[in-house]
């Protein structure tokens, strides 16, 4: 698996879980999801994803660029 990839099904598991975690533990798991948003949207602005520091100390690769009309 590819690193991109691994960023978009962290954060959306994280979002998936604080939902559930909203719906049948406490409304305070918010907390968890609104945390995601400002960390994807600070990611987004300035570059910077903590978990891409962590995927390239295990070395995960980069997604390979395909292009369509190949």
């Amino acid at each position: 698996m590819c690193k991109e990839r691994l960023v978009f099904i962290v954060a959306g598991s994280m979002v998936g879980l604080s939902a559930l975690l909203v719906y049948f533990v406490s409304p305070w798991w918010l907390i968890m999801t609104t945390f995601v948003a400002i960390n994807m949207i600070q990611a987004g602005l300035t570059g910077f994803c903590p978990l891409t520091k962590v995927l390239n100390a295990l070395k995960v690769e980069r997604c390979e660029t395909v292009s369509p009309l190949n």
